[in-house]
């Protein structure tokens, strides 16, 4: 029995040893560390759409103008107007803007005499003529006006940007009937009448082409339309049927109704306002018959204007409704020329068109009317007297 044990005992010494001779089974090996993988790449991002020019010019072009911080305005059309738009432009922008009245021609020897140096920045309202004169002395800022797109036509802008037409309006002639009638003397119908001997005794006014741009437009129209001879022997012969040249041309219309004059040459819109509005119903208008011409109340910006993107904005809000249509407003019945723009209904009313007008030479005016202005006066010699009205 202890025999078979102690063989018992050996042969598990001998298992044992063999198992302590096996060489351990390796650790599995930990998997080689990959390289992290790169991010995987993001689609580009799209570019931010591009900023809209357009908005960028308004934007830019009304902080600029902030930052001018006033506006000082020269208007040769009715004060009413004149202040309306200022009133509108400040309301919509901020801006203070003072404004003066003053004929075309006391704005044209006001910025000649200023060389370049003016004390106001915009010129609002009157016959193109004077600005166009001054443009073309240098004494006008060149402007290319965004908003010069709602024009009815390329004729209402200067060619090269010197100034911008908000309305036109048709010379012709307007008369107290009463006056007239009591007279015996029929209504002017054309330029002939006014020379005619039997107008001798009517009282005619009209204005002084020195300070009126309305007596300018006259001049260039009756040499457009008949050639230098024949319009220097008119002038002789029409002036010695005027009794008075007023200051403005807005004058001989004013002094109509009441009785101060029993004929007036001027602007018809400008009767119109007599008539609808002041309730003068003894006036009567005609256009003339043979051909007459249509102004074009312009706006430009002063060379050498010390605020002058404030006068740019307002040059561009000049070319909105929301500022030519304060002229019916305030009683100045001018046609628009704006595309976008609503006319005044009055001039319905009264039939008035532009269609005798002739098509007014812009260029033939800018170059002569300077010289033709010292040639009226100059036939006329002595009868240049104290009928030409200053004040």
């Amino acid at each position: 029995m202890k025999k078979f044990l102690a063989a018992l005992l050996a042969l598990a010494m001998i298992f044992a040893m063999c198992a302590c001779g096996q060489t351990a089974a390796p650790a599995a090996e930990k998997p080689a560390e990959q390289p992290a993988e790169a991010p995987a790449e993001q689609p580009a991002e799209a570019p931010a759409e591009a900023a809209d020019p357009e908005q960028a010019y308004w934007d830019e072009l009304i902080a600029a103008a902030k930052a001018d911080g006033e506006l000082v305005v020269y208007g040769s059309c009715e004060d009413p107007y004149i202040a309306a738009a200022c009133d509108a432009f400040t309301a919509k922008y901020g801006i203070p803007t003072s404004w003066q009245r003053l004929t075309g021609g006391e704005v044209q020897a006001k910025i000649q005499e200023e060389n370049g140096n003016p004390s106001g920045d915009v010129w609002f309202g009157g016959t193109s003529d004077p600005q166009a004169v001054c443009a073309g002395q240098g004494l006008l800022e060149q402007f290319d006006a965004h908003n010069a797109v709602n024009l009815i036509a390329d004729k209402y802008k200067d060619a090269d940007g010197y100034w911008y037409g908000i309305y036109t309006g048709v010379m012709g002639f307007f008369y107290d009937m009463e006056a007239l009638d009591e007279m015996g003397l029929p209504y002017p119908q054309d330029w002939s009448d006014l020379i005619k001997p039997e107008y001798n005794d009517a009282v005619i006014w009209f204005s002084n082409p020195n300070t009126a741009s309305t007596a300018k437009l006259f001049l260039n129209t009756t040499i457009q339309m008949w050639g230098q001879e024949k319009a220097e022997e008119y002038w002789v012969a029409f002036d010695k049927n005027i009794d008075q040249y007023t200051k403005s041309g807005g004058g001989p219309s004013k002094n109509v109704g009441p009785g101060e004059c029993n004929i007036g040459i001027g602007f018809l819109h400008d009767a119109i306002y007599q008539i609808a509005n002041n309730g003068y119903d003894n006036i009567g208008m005609s256009v003339p018959a043979s051909g007459t011409s249509a102004e074009v109340g312009a706006v430009s910006i002063f060379k050498g204007a010390k605020h002058l993107n404030a006068a740019k904005l307002f040059i561009e809000f000049c070319l909105t409704p929301e500022c030519v249509e304060n002229a019916a407003k305030t009683g100045s019945f001018q046609f628009l020329v704006l595309k976008n723009a609503k006319q005044p209904e009055v001039i319905e009313q009264f039939g008035l068109t532009l269609d005798a007008c002739i098509d007014y030479d812009f260029a033939d005016a800018k170059a002569h009317t300077t010289e033709r202005v010292e040639r009226f006066f100059e036939v006329i010699g002595a009868n240049a007297d104290d009928r030409f009205k200053t004040e």
